[in-house]
């Protein structure tokens, strides 16, 4: 069995949490609805609505896209959770986040499913480091900054080097879906699940994709340019290093 097929028999959700999106999550959908059409290897997608203030419910509804709406904000954390929650109830083999601003570009999911296809690793960050050129937008050079000083930390607690420290753009397999829907944490959870995963012994890589710059609404992380924020996504990878895990 080739590659292709092998990916055409998998069960494959596009996780894709939502807060404020009206702007950009029409155009994020169908871009995947436009991929789908084209490929033999089909995406299916669940949208986490995450307390929308404003018409991203209505977009949702009107153009019947597969969604979940939270009553309350809970944040990146748990928007995604409840994503990881659906895949583990409906019995998907691979899960992938995937942004609803337009940064994420579909045509690179096959990428970074690859690898989990072929069972070489467990889970994969897409990266806009790993070759800077092939990503149309990079982050300002504090943010990039603070990335590096993220990626020393999780190298000192894990002995692995991670460059793209923040990317919401990943995949996993089965068992990482589970434990994903069992835990995952509220605040810095890029940076924390990625170090607990490595301290857990998953195998891992990082694959160069392009990324865009955000068309719509506000990022849901706060600027690495804040010092309380750098402080306490350190800290939280300090913590996790320090603890044992079987």
């Amino acid at each position: 069995m080739n590659m292709v097929s092998s990916m055409v028999n998998e069960k494959i959700l596009l996780i894709i949490p939502a807060y404020n999106e009206e702007d950009c999550i029409l155009k994020t959908y169908e871009s995947i609805k436009n991929y789908n059409s084209k490929s033999d290897i089909k995406y299916d997608v669940i949208v986490i609505n995450d307390g929308s203030t404003d018409n991203t419910e209505l977009i949702l509804n009107d153009n019947k896209i597969p969604h979940i709406s939270l009553i309350h904000n809970l944040g990146i954390g748990g928007a995604v959770q409840t994503g990881y929650k659906y895949a583990y109830e409906n019995d998907y083999d691979i899960a992938i986040q995937f942004d609803g601003d337009g940064q994420h570009d579909v045509n690179y999911v096959i990428d970074i499913i690859k690898p989990i296809t072929n069972k070489s690793c467990d889970f994969v960050i897409g990266s806009r480091y790993v070759d800077k050129s092939k990503s149309k937008f990079q982050s300002t050079k504090a943010r990039q900054l603070g990335i590096s000083l993220i990626s020393k930390v999780i190298k000192l607690v894990t002995g692995k080097k991670i460059l793209d420290t923040t990317s919401g753009f990943r995949a996993c397999n089965r068992e990482i879906i589970k434990e994903f829907s069992n835990n995952y944490p509220l605040e810095y959870p890029e940076p924390v699940t990625t170090t607990e995963l490595l301290k857990k012994g998953y195998k891992y890589k990082e694959i160069p994709v392009s990324m865009n710059e955000r068309v719509g609404g506000k990022s849901s992380i706060n600027s690495l340019k804040n010092a309380y924020y750098m402080f306490n996504v350190c800290l939280s990878i300090i913590i996790v290093g320090l603890r044992r895990y079987k």
